[in-house]
């Protein structure tokens, strides 16, 4: 892990990416209902907001593995929400 701010990077570009899919998704399918796209949305903020709040805890005994931590649950977090993506279809 480079440093925090990398992280803080990639957290901010997974998730406004996997956003940017489903607004994608919802302008060329305006015929389907969007309930479900937008609850991607929201769990994809929520998940933000969870991963940053972790990155800026402050005292973690072993930070290399807090941050790998962090990034393990990003990547799996990351694959489930673009799995839902595609089930919208």
């Amino acid at each position: 892990m480079a440093n925090v701010r990398n992280l803080k990077k990639d957290i901010n570009y997974v998730l406004g990416d996997i956003i940017e899919a489903v607004c994608v998704w919802e302008y060329t399918n305006t015929d389907k209902d969007t309930k479900k796209s937008e609850a991607i949305i929201d769990e994809a903020i929520d998940t933000f907001d969870a991963l940053i709040a972790k990155v800026n805890t402050k005292g973690v005994e072993n930070p290399k593995a807090h941050f790998k931590a962090i990034n393990t649950e990003l990547e799996e977090k990351g694959r489930a929400l673009i799995e839902k993506i595609n089930k919208l279809g």
